[in-house]
């Protein structure tokens, strides 16, 4: 296949620039606990200074796969698939959420929400991000607001998220983990004043599971 084979495909969501996959245990937010396959994508431009995937930021340094070949491993694994990244809206979802539905799986997304909602989604985790907000429709199809508390500045932020949201959509505050022993005392204190709020950890990290 040439190239510009390749990138038509890319563009229409039949490939998508595989960085890793991988069946674990959800580390984070309301499932956590849950065995599911995580398929992350390459590709994001939002570029939050403290992401421990920088190494997914660059699209072209991971091979575009074909959607077909994703999902038949992913389908030999777990029934819960969670698509991440990078930014995985970056890329048209719709053909790889398609073929996971054809399979009967569930399909758990992982996104900052700054770019259009593509895709079939049983379940919608909004992390948003102060330098690339969430465009204005997914707030209304979140099923989570997951806000990651790097600093005391971050507590006004992730009330001016939730201010946007559905009110169905479950609120989670969670420390950035370089700082964690600084800011999950702030955000258990701030929890136990704002119940609305659910406290979330890295729970993976703890496990040193991937």
């Amino acid at each position: 296949m040439n190239k510009e084979d390749v990138l038509t495909l890319v563009d229409q969501g039949r490939m998508l620039p595989l960085m890793e996959e991988f069946y674990t245990i959800q580390g984070e937010g309301f499932h956590t606990g849950t065995a599911a396959y995580f398929i992350r994508v390459g590709g994001c431009d939002v570029g939050c200074h403290w992401c421990d995937v920088k190494e997914s930021w660059d699209a072209d340094l991971h091979p575009p796969t074909h959607i077909d070949q994703i999902v038949f491993n992913a389908a030999k694994y777990a029934d819960t698939i969670v698509v991440t990244g990078g930014e995985p809206l970056t890329w048209d979802m719709a053909p790889l959420t398609q073929a996971l539905k054809d399979k009967k799986l569930r399909t758990h997304i992982e996104t900052s929400g700054a770019y259009p909602l593509t895709g079939t989604w049983d379940w919608i985790c909004l992390s948003p991000k102060k330098n690339k907000l969430p465009l204005a429709p997914i707030y209304e199809k979140a099923h989570e607001l997951k806000v990651i508390v790097y600093n005391r500045h971050d507590f006004v932020f992730a009330e001016e998220q939730a201010a946007e949201l559905n009110k169905e959509c479950m609120l989670y505050l969670q420390p950035e983990w370089s700082v964690r022993e600084k800011m999950t005392p702030l955000i258990v204190d701030y929890v136990m004043q704002h119940p609305k709020w659910k406290v979330s950890l890295q729970t993976h990290k703890y496990l040193n599971i991937p």
